[in-house]
């Protein structure tokens, strides 16, 4: 086993980690910083990151104490000398805790985030279950507390959706690991349905797909900065299933970023200026998405990619209605639970997710 003095010198990176933990407590004192509300839940976001680390750091730290003196004390007492191996056992979890909360995170865990479902291969079938899955994931963030908002959603004609977006947020500043984009980043992809669909005469199971993209949301509007020289708007009359005109004015804007050929279009508010706010919404968070895709290339560090066509073959995930059984064909999670699942109970199925790319982290730093 190794020494206190060995181990803190191995964890060196804490104590510059303690210092700022120190100085942001510190700002976050201070009524003023409040004022501008997106500094603080940046500060309040960092805050908690580096509290999982302070923690972690403390009570390892007690830990090696209790065993140093436990062993100081052995030679005089039994007693202390039985506890040693006891005491050991905590010092030892508790140092790989802190190795764990040590190895780098997705800097973005702990931001909200913007989710879009898509219709694929499979009419309007894959229309209805992209309904499904926006009600399982509106389940889901009811569970864990968060909010929830649809801005944007193209309705099909039984009923379903052939394109929703919809934000997701924390309730307050959240430790990393709880962050909404922590748990949510790993459904994007591919999700496949195997079925009978409601439109099938003969009872013959189908297979039809839905895509999901999520894209970490930006804070503060200056964080991604677009020159208004970029954009193409373009205005027009919005329209319900089938086509049909919905509005007698032109309140639905589509606006093109130029530079990456990123096209946002919404029609759902009722005023243009409403939706063009919504657009530039969804615009700043593909532009970010864009921008971090772009620098972990760069890096050689390749995320985790997200499906961005609708194919039955790179799916991640399949739901499967007669056996009642979804697969996570990335972790290899399976279970017989689908109506539980698709009622919200998406935990299992998210950690699973989180403890494979936990374990991919570990493994890459210690290599």
């Amino acid at each position: 086993m190794s020494k206190p003095d060995d181990v803190t010198e191995s964890f060196a990176a804490v104590e510059p980690m303690l210092a700022e933990h120190a100085q942001i407590e510190e700002q976050l004192a201070d009524p003023g910083i409040h004022a501008d509300a997106g500094k603080a839940r940046t500060l309040g976001r960092r805050y908690a990151e580096l509290g999982q680390v302070v923690g972690a750091y403390r009570a390892w730290r007690a830990a090696a104490d209790d065993v140093e003196a436990a062993r100081e004390m052995a030679s005089e007492d039994a007693s202390f000398a039985a506890e040693v191996p006891a005491l050991e056992e905590t010092e030892s979890a508790a140092r790989e805790k802190l190795r764990r909360v040590l190895v780098p995170r997705d800097p973005d865990d702990g931001r909200d985030v913007i989710l879009e479902i898509k219709a694929g291969e499979g009419g309007e079938e894959s229309a209805l279950f992209a309904g499904d899955l926006l009600r399982m994931y509106l389940r889901f963030a009811e569970r864990q507390g968060w909010k929830t908002e649809i801005i944007e959603a193209t309705a099909s004609d039984l009923g379903g959706y052939k394109d929703v977006q919809v934000a997701v947020k924390s309730k307050g500043a959240v430790a990393p690991e709880d962050g909404v984009w922590a748990q949510l980043k790993y459904e994007g992809g591919v999700h496949r349905v195997q079925r009978v669909p409601v439109t099938e005469s003969q009872g013959r199971i189908h297979t039809s797909a839905a895509g999901v993209l999520v894209f970490p949301e930006v804070e503060d509007a200056g964080e991604i900065v677009i020159d208004p020289n970029d954009l193409r708007i373009d205005v027009y009359r919005s329209s319900g299933p089938g086509g049909q005109s919905v509005n007698t004015t032109d309140s639905a804007v589509r606006i093109t970023h130029v530079p990456t050929g990123i096209v946002v279009s919404m029609q759902n508010e009722k005023s243009q200026l409403q939706n063009r706010e919504q657009a530039m919404r969804v615009l700043r968070a593909r532009l970010l998405a864009a921008q971090q895709e772009e620098a972990a290339a760069a890096a050689n560090d390749i995320r985790r990619s997200q499906v961005r066509t609708v194919d039955r073959s790179e799916r991640i995930r399949t739901y499967n209605f007669p056996e009642n059984r979804i697969a996570d064909h990335r972790t290899g999670y399976k279970a017989y639970n689908l109506d539980a699942v698709l009622d919200g109970d998406l935990g299992p199925v998210v950690r699973s997710a989180i403890e494979a790319d936990e374990a991919a982290r570990l493994a890459s730093a210690g290599s």
